[in-house]
Order: C-alpha cells, then sequence, then structure tokens
C-alpha cells in the first residue's frame, strides 16, 4: 500500500497540538536533527544570518522556526495547502517571518542556484520518485551549498520498527494508518547513487534513534496507548539522537559540487 499523504490535510491544523502524532516530530525527531544541523552549519563555519534557506516539505513549521530563529531567510514549501496555512498562522503568533507556499517538491517555484541550504526532512519516503526531487533541489542550491536531509532506511528493522509496532499492531501503533509505506523507503546507498546522480556529493550519513533501550521505548509506548502520556511527552521521553546505527532512520548532508 502507498504511502496516504493526504493525512498532512486531515490532520493540518493539529501539527502543533501535543495530543496529536504529528506533534511528536517537534518533540521527538527535531531537537535531535537540528542540533545535527547546528553542528553542520559551525562545520562549515557559514553564518545563520547571511545564509537563504528552503524547507522542503515543511509541514506545520517546525524546522523552519528553527532556522529562521537563528536569523536565517527561511522559505517553506510544502504540498498540503492546510499544512502550509497553519505553518504559516504560527510563524505570525511567533513573530517569526518563514515564507511559507504551497507548491511540489517535484516542481519547485524558485529558479536555479537561488539557496544556500535546502532541507528536506521526513520527505523523501512520501514521494513515489524521489529522484526529481532530489534534482530540483540540487537545482535550486548554489554551488557549494548544503543540502541536510533525513529519512527511513528499506531494512528489516524499519519494517518492524515503523511498519509493524508503529503503524500495524493494534496494541502498539501510534502513527495514523498510511503514514509510511516500506516499499518507499530508501537504502543509503540507493540514495547516494540519486545525490551523485545530480551533482551532490554525501559528506556524512549518522543514524537517528531513540536513545533509551527498546524495553523503556515499549514501555513508553504502553503508557501513550493507555493515556498516561500525550504525543508531545512521548516524543521527549524517547531522546533521539544520532549515533553509528543506519538501520532505520536516517540523517545526513550533501555538498552542491
Amino acid at each position: 500500500m502507498p504511502v496516504d499523504n493526504s493525512i498532512y490535510d486531515t490532520h493540518a491544523s493539529a501539527w502543533w497540538a501535543q495530543d496529536n502524532f504529528l506533534h511528536m516530530l517537534k518533540t521527538g525527531l527535531n531537537p535531535a536533527r537540528f542540533e545535527y544541523f547546528r553542528h553542520i552549519l559551525s562545520l562549515h563555519a557559514l553564518n545563520p544570518a547571511s545564509l537563504k534557506v528552503l524547507d522542503i516539505g515543511a509541514g506545520g513549521g517546525f524546522l523552519s522556526e528553527e532556522f529562521a530563529r537563528l536569523g536565517c531567510s527561511v522559505s517553506g514549501l510544502d504540498l498540503s495547502f492546510a499544512s502550509v496555512k497553519t505553518a504559516s498562522q504560527h510563524a505570525r503568533s511567533a513573530q517569526l517571518s518563514p515564507n511559507y507556499l504551497a507548491g511540489s517538491a517535484a516542481a519547485l517555484p524558485f529558479s536555479e542556484s537561488s539557496f544556500d541550504l535546502v532541507l528536506c526532512c521526513d520527505v523523501l519516503e512520501h514521494l513515489t520518485d524521489p529522484q526529481i526531487a532530489i534534482a530540483e533541489a540540487a537545482r535550486v542550491l548554489k554551488p557549494g551549498g548544503l543540502y541536510l536531509f533525513d529519512t527511513i532506511n528499506r531494512s528489516p528493522r524499519s519494517y518492524l520498527e515503523t511498519i509493524l509496532i508503529a503503524q500495524q499492531l493494534p496494541p502498539t501503533r501510534f502513527f495514523a494508518p498510511g503514514t509510511h509505506a516500506w516499499r518507499q523507503f530508501i537504502t543509503p546507498s540507493e540514495l547516494n547513487a540519486s545525490l551523485n546522480k545530480h551533482q551532490l556529493k554525501l559528506l556524512e550519513l549518522r543514524g537517528l534513534q531513540p536513545g533509551i533501550s527498546p524495553l523503556q521505548t515499549a514501555l513508553q509506548i504502553f503508557r501513550l496507548k493507555l493515556g498516561q502520556i500525550n504525543y508531545a511527552e512521548f516524543g521527549r521521553r524517547l531522546k533521539f539522537q544520532t549515533g553509528p546505527s543506519l538501520h532505520n532512520s536516517y540523517i545526513g548532508c550533501a555538498l552542491k559540487r
């Protein structure tokens, strides 16, 4: 069964609601990946105030707002018009100024070499043809610009954890049905080949996983299912971090040649 991307319209108004499963991205994944991306900026001695950033698949604006707080000039794009509306409203309430618009990762409405950074998080595994999105990201990146991403490996472990446990089995599932499709996950070697094809040199890959044990993770899932904690607290308790294992989610950066 393919991914059902309509959930980002159905749940669009609840991106910032702490009892909605989408909010787990903010409290769970977002701290770890933003810390990693800040490390990359520091490693390359990049001044945030001088950077033009494109956030592809911006959703409710979690990453866009973080980069805006750093002083970057941020454009956020998402296929879901309803999610764009939610992101825009929240940014105004937070007195931040990302520029959001609705559009497709497969046909970015920007000219060549427009951005210093392109973010592509929680996106590639939702596309039927990620090659096109990577080509478009490379097109709008300036030479020497950075492509920052995360996605999910197509592996036995990701099938067990992300599909069976998190999405299919009634006692444990916490994603909406259709959130992910295992066949659309991307192996690191496949991703590297796509990056190379479009003049993007892979600099680094790191795993992105909970910082607690599988037993502790299971306990938090059952607390969530019993209503003892909400999705916001669930994400915090998972304590996501980067590490060496690429068997499930992974994060990285590539350089536009």
